[in-house]
């Protein structure tokens, strides 16, 4: 399969170029130097000349507080670029995987968002994405999958992890909130996920997370229990943080859409990652 994947350089885009890579595609990484999304004239060039089969589209606005401040630039990236890509590669006979979030939820819900609940966003970023989704299905019907996933982490970039374990180190006591619930998941077992989906063509939407759930504090318990860190961690409430963006305080996904790829447990993705060396 010839498989051109925008973002390339991000944190889930590396994964997925690697993962693609090892499964033996032929691969197009387009980073944001090499390509703007937000070009449709530089997006249809770019698939033209590379003609994939696939498109997995990892290039997204991802700063979350900073979307409440710029929401039509974040909208401009996931909402209108998202249909530019999708547009270009149907033009090709291409199929496009669009990577959503669970943010286009409220997270009101007592049980996991499966793909048929409502979606309600709460913030601009989430709005964002959601306007991604639509762009997506509209400018590729029948060629498109939408892949909602939650609390990514990887390696290359900053994340969460990472951030918790460098404070560890930094100082004697952590307060991490814990009235936020989530799927975290770890891009090494995403990435071959969205391979598979493209390569499958397994058409419409998907949600592939990380199984089980946790809150944040609970995610940062774990790192620390892991990497044998010993710093005093304290519970703490989202409302405390005072930030710019409202986040769902129950965001769980779980799939209901049969051949929907079905990931390891988070905390498998944890010790996954922390075994790569990375985190501290």
């Amino acid at each position: 399969m010839r498989l051109l994947v925008t973002g390339a350089a991000g944190m889930l885009g590396q994964d997925v170029v690697a993962a693609a890579e090892r499964a033996g595609h032929a691969v197009t990484p387009l980073p944001r130097r090499a390509l703007d999304v937000a070009d449709p004239a530089a997006v249809r060039a770019a698939i033209a000349a590379a003609r994939p089969d696939a498109v997995i589209n990892c290039a997204a606005w991802t700063d979350v507080d900073g979307a409440e401040a710029h929401e039509a630039e974040a909208t401009a990236i996931n909402g209108a670029a998202a249909g530019h890509v999708a547009a270009a590669a149907a033009a090709h006979g291409a199929f496009t995987v669009q990577v959503s979030s669970d943010y286009v939820f409220p997270g009101t819900a007592r049980a996991a968002y499966t793909e048929s609940a409502p979606t309600g966003a709460i913030g601009a970023y989430g709005r964002s994405k959601l306007a991604g989704e639509h762009a997506v299905a509209a400018a590729a019907p029948d060629a498109h999958a939408i892949v909602r996933t939650a609390w990514v982490f990887g390696p290359y970039v900053k994340n969460f992890v990472a951030t918790m374990l460098r404070l560890a180190r930094e100082r004697d006591a952590l307060t991490v909130v814990d009235d936020q619930i989530g799927c975290p998941t770890f891009t090494g077992h995403l990435a071959p996920a969205l391979v598979l989906i493209a390569e499958q063509r397994l058409g419409g939407l998907r949600h592939v997370a990380g199984a089980g759930e946790c809150s944040w504090y609970d995610l940062a318990a774990a790192a620390f229990a892991a990497s044998g860190s010993e710093v005093e961690l304290e519970r703490g409430r989202t409302a405390d943080l005072g930030r710019p963006a409202p986040r769902p305080a129950y965001s769980v996904l779980r799939s209901e859409r049969a051949g929907t790829p079905v990931l390891a447990p988070w905390e498998e993705g944890l010790h996954a990652y922390l075994e790569l060396g990375v985190a501290a």
